[in-house]
Parts: structure tokens; C-alpha cells; sequence
């Protein structure tokens, strides 16, 4: 738990820790390039409408939507000694799909009081908040019939239209005054969207929200916690929501030393995962001890028939030993999960040790049994700019196999979407959707896979002559 000086200062003089925090971080140097500023991850400068798009491939006629990619883009130069990857303003790239063309391209900034100002546009209408990013960085979804930019740790979503213009800041009415999440579930037996929630001035709670597919917040239940854990991610089955309780969490002394993201590996934190009743109160939650890791991101979850819990997720060691730039830690494997609800305990086991991250499954199966989960592949040796190898993974869980699609030397795919083929396709039947980076010519496809025929020839790729830096995360939005 945070001492009684530790809990005090936060309480009564967190602006005063706050000029010595911003002091201490624009005075920091390094003798060292931050790799989230150079590089694949050297922000760019502009904003660009692209409509002469060079397609190799034919582009399957059934994809009528817009693919989405959310990502930190810093609109004015950080200082590179303090500049975490997860700070930089949000960019939002898009690509319209129609009829087997690629109608444009667009990249936008998510507007911020300070970018519009910058650019001389009016603010963007809606609530602010004392804590978190005004600009989501993170993830961009189709929740409640409209398209949101996200970001975690206090930081309200913001609407953006279908050409990627941002509309307003929203906290729903209120009932999101401490921010909202990166990663919200859509239940498909229900339509409803879950997310575990957190926000940096509070260290002792954090919330289950629900959001019904009107978009109203019918849920905001809080779960009591210690130190201020940094919760990424969760994942729902049937009838549990899995919260993830590890060990990184709020460190005063990286946020007064000038760190611009101050979590940190605590190994005094006790490692738990919870199984929260999906309509119980936070204090029914079963909390399952576990061995000390991290997750970011899990690939999905489900119930057996004997009552317990599976979740596959991509599992590090640990991370943020350090964190002053980004990720870092022990290499990461993909792992399957057994939580026993009755013994409360964890089992871990390894599905593939290759190191991998951002799991995605079919999206139609959330919460369900399901049989595929697609990753891309990370650096063996690990890399200062943490991705950088050139393959996707594709897990048949059925089977226990994994097959490999490799781009070759020199280009470097991001988080890749699964897309159906039709409402009632299979499970792999459809396509992959995603960005990769040429670092030889400095370009970007967007790349569209057979998912049942993974390791061959992409079904298309859609030029861009520029580099898209490397996002986070992305997804499909079908548009009639």
C-alpha cells in the first residue's frame, strides 16, 4: 500500500508534485535517440487525403467499410530524454473500402484543446478531465452506432465521424467523469460493451462499466484495489468479467523524476486475477492469485463445463523494469490460462513460447469457446522500438499448430483484424486487415489476407507512399 507521506502528498499537494514532476521532465537530457521518436516510430508532420491509391490484387467486393488504426503521434516535438510511446497525441488513419476499391486514405490528429489551437480550428465541444489524454492515442472502435477514439488511465472517449474528424468529448452523460478505457468489449450474445476502467488520481479504485448497445452507461460498478495498478485489458465470459490486478502499477518517484508515463514494475504487488460476477457488487469479486507477470492484451476467453475459466493471452515476465521510453521487460509468450473460481488459482500454460503480442480472435466469439487467434511475431532478442519482425502467427487451438505468414526482410506488419466473410461464416472464414511498414522505400500497404489461406500471397495491397509509424490497435467498421 502507498505509505501515509505517499498518500498525503497525493491528497493535498499533488500540484505542487506536479510543477517538480514537469520541472524535472523538461530539464531531463539523454545521449541517446528515444526509438519512439526516430526511426519506424518518427511521428509525421502532416495530414494528408489520399484519392489515387495504387492497388495490387483485387479487394474483395464484400468489404464495404473503413479500417481504422489508432496510434501516438506527437504533434509538437517532446523532449526525447522523457517521451514515453504511450504519450504522443493520437492520429487516427483511415482507409475506405468500396465495391473492390480503395476510395482514400486519411490520416487526422484527434483533436485536443491544443492541437485545434495549434491549427487555428475552434475547440472540440465537450467535458475535460483533470487527469488523462485529451487526445486518445490508443484504440478507435464503432460502440453505440458511432466511431470513438480511446485511451486509458483517465481520458475521456472522443466521437470522430467516418472521415475521421473529431466531433466532441464525451463522458455519457456524466457517468464517465474519471475517464473510460483502451479496451472495451463488445458481448455479441447481448450487443452490450464491458471495460474495466482506471484513472491515474485514484489508486485504490477502479470500474466495470457497462454500455448498452443504445450507448447509455447502465453500469459503473468500482472494485477496490492497492498501489494504483495499470489495467490495460480485460476480457468477459458468460457470466464473469476477468480483471487483471498485476504487478505495474503508479510509482511517485518515477512521476517527481519527470517520467511523462510513471508506472512501474512493483514486485511488492500481489499478482491476482479476478472473476467479477458480470451484475455482482465489487466486493463479490474472486480474486486468483498468480505468478508475478503482465498482460496487455488477451486473445479471448471462456467457460468449461466444469466451471472454470480459460483466457489465452500474450504473457510477459514482467515490464516496465525501467519504462522510460516504452515496453521493456522479459520477452513475452502466448499462454492459456486456467482460473478455478472454487480453488481460487491460477494455472499457466505455454501455447507457443515465440515471443508474439496483440492477440486477436474472430470478434464474434468473445466470451465463447473459439479455435483461431492471430498475433504478430516480436523480435527474439527483444528491440528498442519493441516490434520489428516481419511475421504473423496464425493459432489453430484446435490443434494445438501455428502458421506462419512471413512479408519478408524489411517490413514489419502491425496489429492485424479479422474480418468475416459473410454474418454466418466460420470461424477463420474471411479476411486479415492491417498495415506494414516498408523500412527499405519507407512506405505502407494496407495488406488484406485470406485468413484460410494465411501463408499465401496477400489478397491485396493498398499503397501508400509514406510511413505509417506504428500504432496500436485498429479495426473494421462495416459502413452500409
Amino acid at each position: 500500500m502507498p505509505s501515509p507521506v505517499e498518500t498525503a502528498i497525493r491528497s493535498v499537494v499533488t500540484k505542487g508534485i506536479m510543477g517538480v514532476a514537469g520541472f524535472n521532465r523538461a530539464h531531463r537530457k539523454s545521449s541517446t535517440p528515444n526509438p519512439y521518436l526516430t526511426g519506424i516510430h518518427q511521428p509525421m508532420e502532416a495530414e494528408y487525403t489520399l484519392t489515387d491509391l495504387k492497388v495490387t490484387g483485387t479487394i474483395p467486393p464484400a468489404l464495404n467499410g473503413l479500417y481504422l488504426r489508432n496510434g501516438p503521434n506527437p504533434f509538437s516535438p517532446p523532449n526525447p530524454a522523457t517521451h514515453h510511446w504511450f504519450v504522443g497525441d493520437g492520429m487516427l488513419h483511415g482507409m475506405r473500402l468500396e465495391g473492390g476499391k480503395a476510395l482514400w486514405y486519411r490520416n487526422r490528429w484527434v483533436r485536443s484543446p491544443q492541437i485545434s489551437q495549434a491549427l487555428g480550428e475552434p475547440p472540440a465541444p465537450g467535458p475535460r478531465t483533470p487527469a488523462g489524454s485529451e487526445s486518445p492515442n490508443t484504440n478507435v472502435v464503432a460502440m453505440a452506432g458511432r466511431i470513438w477514439a480511446l485511451v486509458e488511465a483517465g481520458g475521456l472517449p472522443v466521437e470522430v465521424s467516418d472521415t475521421l474528424e473529431t466531433r466532441a468529448r464525451s463522458d455519457f452523460g456524466g457517468l464517465l467523469r474519471q475517464g473510460y478505457t483502451a479496451h472495451p468489449h463488445l458481448d455479441p450474445l447481448t450487443g452490450e460493451t464491458h471495460a474495466i476502467c482506471y484513472t491515474g488520481q485514484n489508486q485504490t479504485t477502479i470500474w466495470h462499466t457497462v454500455i448498452t448497445a443504445e450507448g447509455a452507461v447502465r453500469r459503473h460498478e468500482p472494485i477496490a484495489v492497492q498501489n494504483g495498478p495499470s489495467i490495460h485489458d480485460c476480457m468477459i465470459t458468460r457470466n464473469y468479467v476477468i480483471v487483471m490486478d498485476l504487478p505495474v502499477t503508479f510509482s511517485m518517484a518515477a512521476l517527481i523524476g519527470g517520467a511523462s508515463f510513471p508506472y512501474r514494475w512493483n514486485p511488492k504487488h500481489t499478482a491476482r486475477i479476478g472473476l467479477l460476477p458480470r451484475e455482482g457488487k465489487g466486493s463479490d469479486i474472486l480474486w486468483c492469485d498468480v505468478e508475478p507477470c503482465y498482460i496487455f492484451h488477451p486473445a479471448n476467453a471462456y467457460e468449461t463445463e466444469d466451471g472454470k475459466v480459460i483466457m489465452d493471452a500474450c504473457v510477459h515476465q514482467d515490464m516496465f523494469v525501467d519504462g522510460n521510453t516504452g515496453p521493456n521487460g522479459s520477452i513475452c509468450a502466448f499462454e492459456s490460462l486456467e482460473i478455478d473460481p472454487a480453488a481460487r488459482a491460477v494455472t499457466r500454460r505455454i501455447i507457443d513460447a515465440a515471443p508474439q503480442e496483440f492477440p486477436r480472435p474472430d470478434e464474434r466469439r468473445i466470451g465463447q469457446p473459439y479455435r483461431y487467434a492471430y498475433t504478430v511475431a516480436l523480435p527474439a532478442q527483444g528491440d528498442p522500438s519493441f516490434l520489428g519482425d516481419p511475421r504473423l502467427f496464425k493459432h489453430d487451438l484446435g490443434t494445438g499448430t501455428r502458421q506462419v505468414h512471413d512479408f519478408g526482410p524489411g517490413r514489419m506488419p502491425g496489429e492485424f483484424v479479422f474480418v468475416p466473410a459473410h454474418e454466418t461464416a466460420a470461424e477463420d472464414e474471411g479476411w486479415l486487415i492491417g498495415y506494414v511498414i516498408d523500412t527499405a522505400s519507407d512506405t505502407t500497404g494496407l495488406v488484406i489476407l485470406n485468413a484460410q489461406d494465411f501463408t499465401g500471397p496477400p489478397v491485396a495491397s493498398i499503397a501508400l507512399p509514406h510511413r505509417i509509424p506504428p500504432g496500436f490497435h485498429g479495426n473494421w467498421v462495416p459502413l452500409g
